[in-house]
């Protein structure tokens, strides 16, 4: 168990944040299965909550108004020093910015965006609240990795919005780029083609730490989610790919470290 650095680089995805329909319910699954306690944030997007782990923040559950429909899904957020000028950047390299920059009370700024592609991310300024305090422990975020359709062009946007350097796999059959920021791994984008779900479109998925994949799939079952892909072995230990009762997809794996 580590507890996050107060600063982060940016491009480095530093917090997770979920809008649901019903905030209670979403609250009791998630506390269930990762054993969150939940405290009141910033609500200038509506009724928001964050999940804790031994009293540090780890992620974002809010709540849609009754009269929208919207996706569910887990957004990452990647740091920046600069969210404004952050915002200007996606703009001029052909992403969208649909929400802000606006200030969360003295949380910090937000901005939510979506690439090229269409994949929608946050950008976060932090203030007073600098994003996910502890890493290494099961119930954290772990990993972000983007599902599109191809890396090439929307690999050009991340590099060029958030300076990554990327290293490529190299392979006829495998379309797949790490993002490196100060020669370290922070996410990946991992092109799929034809294989990305026709109702989702490209998408980031968040990697949740869990003591045992098996274990946990079929908790999240236990408590009204589903099961999309069983327990299998991944590069980095065993994976889940699991979805919450509102449908929000995310992963859950077993790492070396766990």
């Amino acid at each position: 168990m580590t507890e996050a650095a107060t600063r982060r680089t940016p491009g480095t995805p530093c917090w997770v944040s979920l809008i649901v329909h019903s905030l209670t319910a979403t609250q009791d699954f998630y506390g269930a299965l990762f054993g969150w306690e939940f405290r009141p944030g910033p609500e200038q997007l509506g009724p928001y909550v964050r999940g804790r782990l031994d009293g540090r923040e780890v992620a974002g559950i809010g709540q849609l108004p009754p009269d929208r429909h919207l996706p569910v899904a887990w957004t990452p957020y990647l740091a920046s020093d600069d969210v404004a000028l952050t915002a200007e950047t996606i703009r001029s390299c052909g992403g969208t910015v649909a929400v802000g920059p606006i200030d969360a009370d003295d949380a910090g700024r937000l901005a939510i965006a979506s690439d090229p592609g269409g994949a929608v991310f946050g950008v976060w300024q932090a203030a007073a609240h600098i994003g996910t305090q502890l890493a290494g422990t099961a119930g954290t975020p772990v990993w972000n990795e983007l599902l599109t359709r191809e890396t090439a062009t929307v690999g050009k946007f991340y590099q060029a919005v958030f300076g990554y350097e990327a290293e490529a796999v190299v392979s006829a059959d495998f379309d797949y780029q790490t993002l490196h920021l100060d020669g370290r791994p922070v996410a990946a984008l991992h092109g799929v083609g034809h294989a990305l779900p026709r109702d989702r479109g490209p998408h980031w998925m968040t990697y949740f730490e869990v003591d045992d994949t098996d274990d946990a799939a079929r908790r999240v079952v236990e408590l009204g989610g589903h099961v999309l892909q069983p327990p299998r072995e991944g590069s980095n230990g065993r994976i889940a790919t699991v979805c919450d009762p509102e449908g929000a997809v995310f992963s859950i794996v077993r790492t070396e470290r766990s």
